[in-house]
């Protein structure tokens, strides 16, 4: 699944390509993939003739500012599989296209999306965004926010007894982080995995945000990771993954000590970690 990073490569992509481009028209491959409005004429309807102001990104959604009637929006998330592609209008058709929208000089904003888990949404201007996106009030705050201190990491975490590599990945408690974040970050503040959210010391959560920021501010600088479906909007594969410390290198050396990094699995989802650095 795309992470804060990718996502945010997408919306850099995005603001460089389709702002001040006027939509003028769409069409719907799979009805499901349109959240709001339920119809989907009704959102072709409702998002033609107007153009993109800006990109923006609440943890792992996008949000297309639009001009009119303002401030109406154009939310986006990839999910598992989605990738959103600035292409020409005569590029052949991948098989998991799922939504056009189409601009001026026959460019259109494509959105693939194998696995089929993707969302869209239009949210008119005289509605809420989060009454159309729900799961946007239940974010908790950018780790790219100042508003993202110790003291509000650490009260987050004391509440829970769950492993920290669950409660990172709880959108609630730090937005945009998932699997691969979490795995690395964890790795630079030499914090097991499985250690108790309520264990921790104040020092080792401030390691630890310190490590969040750190390892997100790497991976959009190297554009991502691509372990499977990840694309930026021209393309592109991201490069974060060589860089990494300890994810998907099951049984390999640790770039640090050299012990063998190992995974086991932690509600369900993989966790890479090296016992000799972590503990």
């Amino acid at each position: 699944m795309p992470e804060l990073p990718e996502v945010e490569t997408v919306r850099r992509g995005l603001n460089q390509l389709t702002l001040s481009q006027e939509v003028t028209g769409g069409d719907i491959l799979l009805q499901r993939t349109i959240s709001y409005p339920f119809s989907v004429d009704e959102f072709v309807d409702r998002i033609k003739g107007n153009t993109i102001a800006t990109w923006h990104r609440r943890g792992k959604y996008l949000l297309a500012e639009l001009s009119t009637p303002s401030p109406s929006y154009l939310g986006v998330h990839l999910r598992m599989t989605g990738q959103l592609l600035w292409l020409n209008q005569d590029e052949p058709l991948h098989k998991h296209t799922r939504v056009r929208l189409f601009f001026g000089e026959r460019q259109e904003l494509r959105f693939v999306d194998q696995r089929t888990f993707g969302k869209i949404w239009y949210v008119p201007g005289n509605m809420a965004v989060e009454a159309i996106i729900t799961g946007l009030a239940k974010l908790a705050v950018d780790p790219f926010s100042p508003e993202f201190t110790v003291e509000y990491f650490a009260n987050k975490l004391k509440k829970s007894r769950r492993p920290i590599k669950t409660g990172l990945l709880d959108q609630s408690v730090v937005a945009g982080l998932g699997n691969i974040y979490a795995d690395e970050a964890l790795f630079k503040s030499r914090i097991l995995p499985t250690t108790p959210c309520t264990e921790l010391q104040i020092s080792q959560i401030e390691l630890l945000r310190i490590a969040i920021i750190e390892v997100l501010s790497a991976s959009i600088a190297l554009g991502g990771t691509t372990f499977s479906n990840f694309l930026s909007v021209k393309g592109v594969n991201g490069n974060y993954g060589g860089e990494a410390w300890v994810y998907n290198r099951t049984g390999e050396p640790c770039k640090v000590c050299g012990h063998v990094i190992q995974r086991l699995k932690l509600g369900g989802r993989s966790s890479h970690f090296c016992s000799q650095c972590q503990s």
